[in-house]
């Protein structure tokens, strides 16, 4: 027998060996330990962030996720870098940082303060989503809660269901000892509702059809006096976030079309619409019309043209082509036959790369943070202004 040989690890010493290492990669401070559906924390408690680096660190979000700080000194993205950089569980930071939104009654898109429905009330939405994991929760029409992704999250974590909607779903909150409250408008929100509700005066409607057109109408013409922000108008902030393991998470969470129907979901809570979430390939989530994103569940295709190989920009645009072709009303066309409303999509893959996209471009930037700092970025557009 030659040295080589002889000096070869036997069978089962090479076992022994490798059994060794993974027990002791089992205990590397800061890996993701197994959670039960108690709510256990997702990391080592205390534990730092592993140096191993398999991604470049990056937070994508919309636009209101670097406008607000709800009387802090930090924005959504920022608050979310920091947080999965120093060794927090992705999906923990991501929620950490729309919470400042969901607080911020300046905000009017989510939480408290956003926009009500046509009879004045605020009904939210939210969805959450966990790579590592392969878990999600979202609830909707969710009233009396002004934190709903923590909500979705509880959902997640406590229940084998991915969605509670309307009374149910506050009363789940409840349980979860959630605080909740009879009225989630802000003096803001409401005195945009009442000036919506002077204008949409009932002796106006001569038809029901008319009626759904003057109200819309209305809120458009709101927006274009500025007393709306266009973005707000649909609401929503979606923020998406891989730390430096590869790790992927996310959260859309919104109070909707302003002056919607109510009881209407949009496609913020519904997972492969609003936000969806694979931690082998990335992640993608929405703001704008969602009705346009919910018939083509376009973040879930998107993800899906990840795992084919493409950059976030490309799958991101195929995704708006998709709702452009599959927009064929004629009063949701211009006079050129492209679609009149506006659909956003903000992308983050599992190395770091991403995109943030609209069909049409209205000047709107969108949120990003890196190891450079938090910024506002140009969307590419797929229509032009």
């Amino acid at each position: 027998m030659s040295d080589s040989t002889s000096s070869s690890p036997s069978r089962r010493e090479f076992i022994r060996t490798a059994t060794g290492a993974t027990a002791a990669c089992a205990l590397v401070p800061g890996t993701l330990l197994p959670t039960a559906l108690s709510g256990q924390p997702r990391t080592a408690p205390g534990a730092p962030a592993l140096h191993l680096r398999e991604a470049e660190p990056k937070v994508v979000a919309s636009g209101n996720g670097h406008d607000f700080r709800n009387g802090g000194e930090e924005t959504c993205v920022e608050v979310v870098f920091r947080l999965m950089t120093e060794g927090e569980d992705v999906l923990d930071a991501v929620i950490a940082g729309v919470e400042i939104n969901e607080l911020d009654p300046g905000d009017t898109s989510v939480g408290y303060g956003g926009l009500p429905n046509g009879d004045g009330v605020v009904q939210l939405d939210a969805s959450v989503m966990h790579g590592p994991l392969r878990r999600a929760g979202s609830v909707a029409c969710l009233e009396g809660v002004r934190t709903p992704a923590q909500v979705a999250r509880a959902v997640m974590d406590h229940t084998d269901h991915h969605l509670l909607v309307g009374p149910d779903a506050q009363r789940f909150a409840r349980n979860m000892g959630f605080p909740i409250e009879d009225d989630l408008n802000s003096e803001q929100s409401r005195e945009l509702w009442l000036e919506w509700r002077r204008r949409t005066d009932p002796s106006r409607w001569p038809s029901a059809e008319d009626r759904e057109q003057v109200g819309h109408q209305m809120g458009l013409e709101m927006v274009r006096e500025g007393l709306i922000d266009a973005e707000h108008y649909w609401g929503t902030i979606n923020c998406n976030a891989v730390n430096a393991r590869g790790e992927l998470a996310g959260c859309t969470t919104t109070s909707g079309l302003a002056w919607k129907i109510p009881g209407r979901v949009g496609d913020s809570p519904i997972l492969g619409a609003g936000l969806y979430v694979d931690g082998e390939v990335g992640a993608a989530g929405s703001t704008g019309r969602g009705e346009a994103n919910l018939f083509n569940l376009t973040s879930y295709l998107i993800v899906e043209q990840l795992r084919q190989g493409m950059h976030p920009l490309d799958a991101a645009m195929e995704g708006l082509r998709r709702i452009q072709e599959n927009t064929v009303e004629s009063r949701l066309l211009d006079d050129d036959g492209d679609p009149t409303f506006n659909v956003n999509f903000y992308v983050v893959d599992r190395s770091g790369r991403h995109a943030g996209v609209s069909l049409h471009d209205t000047g709107r930037r969108f949120a990003i943070c890196s190891e450079n700092g938090p910024e506002l970025v140009p969307f590419e557009s797929l229509l032009g202004e």
